[in-house]
């Protein structure tokens, strides 16, 4: 299947979940991690259960601090 994740095309797994995508990006730590699937924010609790489609656009946006 292919995503654009972060405005970069990629082949992904065709059972990949927005948490699987996160990982791939972030690590194991989500912390300070938004996530937005085809300009809909997602909220944490349905990462594991929110599966994107062939075409589907994610960003993978992080919490910067400072001034």
């Amino acid at each position: 299947m292919q995503l654009v994740v972060n405005a970069v095309a990629s082949t992904v797994d065709d059972d990949i979940t927005v948490a699987d995508v996160v990982r791939q990006l972030a690590g194991p730590d989500p912390r300070g991690i938004a996530v937005a699937l085809n300009g809909d924010v997602i909220p944490r609790t349905k990462w594991d259960d929110t599966r994107p489609s062939d075409g589907d656009h994610i960003e993978v946006l992080t919490a910067v601090q400072g001034g």
